[in-house]
Protein backbone atom coordinates (compact mmCIF):
# COMPACT_ATOMS: atom_id res chain seq x y z
CA UNK A 1 0.00 0.00 0.00
CA UNK A 2 1.32 3.44 -1.05
CA UNK A 3 0.62 6.47 0.69
CA UNK A 4 -0.48 9.28 -0.99
CA UNK A 5 2.70 11.83 -0.35
CA UNK A 6 1.03 15.20 -1.00
CA UNK A 7 -2.28 14.05 1.67
CA UNK A 8 0.36 12.73 4.13
CA UNK A 9 2.41 16.07 4.20
CA UNK A 10 -0.68 18.28 4.29
CA UNK A 11 -2.25 16.69 6.96
CA UNK A 12 1.38 16.52 8.92
CA UNK A 13 1.93 20.37 8.34
CA UNK A 14 -1.24 21.08 9.66
CA UNK A 15 -0.82 18.78 13.02
CA UNK A 16 2.68 20.39 13.32
CA UNK A 17 0.99 24.15 12.84
CA UNK A 18 -1.36 23.41 15.91
CA UNK A 19 0.79 22.08 17.76
CA UNK A 20 3.54 24.94 17.42
CA UNK A 21 0.10 26.97 17.95
CA UNK A 22 -1.29 25.67 20.90
CA UNK A 23 2.46 25.91 22.43
CA UNK A 24 2.69 29.53 21.81
CA UNK A 25 -0.77 29.73 23.35
CA UNK A 26 0.09 28.03 26.51
CA UNK A 27 3.54 29.82 26.64
CA UNK A 28 1.45 33.01 26.97
CA UNK A 29 -0.10 31.77 30.30
CA UNK A 30 3.38 30.64 31.55
CA UNK A 31 3.50 26.57 30.76
CA UNK A 32 6.20 25.74 28.30
CA UNK A 33 8.47 29.19 28.11
CA UNK A 34 11.64 27.44 27.91
CA UNK A 35 9.84 24.97 24.30
CA UNK A 36 9.16 28.18 22.83
CA UNK A 37 12.14 29.64 23.15
CA UNK A 38 14.22 26.97 21.93
CA UNK A 39 11.87 26.54 18.72
CA UNK A 40 11.92 30.47 18.12
CA UNK A 41 15.61 30.36 17.99
CA UNK A 42 15.30 28.57 14.47
CA UNK A 43 12.02 29.72 13.66
CA UNK A 44 12.08 33.62 13.26
CA UNK A 45 9.32 35.29 14.87
CA UNK A 46 7.72 33.22 16.59
CA UNK A 47 7.20 33.89 20.20
CA UNK A 48 4.77 33.58 23.23
CA UNK A 49 2.46 36.33 21.56
CA UNK A 50 -0.68 35.84 19.88
CA UNK A 51 1.14 36.99 16.59
CA UNK A 52 4.20 35.31 17.68
CA UNK A 53 2.45 31.57 17.59
CA UNK A 54 0.76 32.55 14.21
CA UNK A 55 3.96 33.25 12.77
CA UNK A 56 5.10 29.87 14.34
CA UNK A 57 2.01 28.24 13.03
CA UNK A 58 3.00 29.16 9.53
CA UNK A 59 6.75 28.05 9.80
CA UNK A 60 5.23 24.43 11.55
CA UNK A 61 2.98 24.19 8.47
CA UNK A 62 5.75 24.70 6.18
CA UNK A 63 8.27 22.75 8.46
CA UNK A 64 5.67 19.71 8.73
CA UNK A 65 4.81 19.59 5.07
CA UNK A 66 8.14 19.06 4.00
CA UNK A 67 8.80 16.53 6.87
CA UNK A 68 5.71 14.65 5.87
CA UNK A 69 6.50 14.78 2.36
CA UNK A 70 10.18 13.33 3.15
CA UNK A 71 8.59 10.93 5.24
CA UNK A 72 5.62 9.19 2.97
CA UNK A 73 8.22 9.87 0.18
CA UNK A 74 10.30 7.37 2.12
CA UNK A 75 8.22 5.21 3.43
CA UNK A 76 6.59 4.88 -0.17
CA UNK A 77 10.34 3.76 -1.64
CA UNK A 78 10.98 1.16 0.92
CA UNK A 79 7.55 -0.55 1.17
CA UNK A 80 8.14 -1.65 -2.37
Amino acid sequence: MKLDAKAFALSFGILTALGIFALGVFAMNGYAEPFVTLIGSGYIGYDATLVGSLIGAVWGLLDGFVGGWILATLYNKLSK
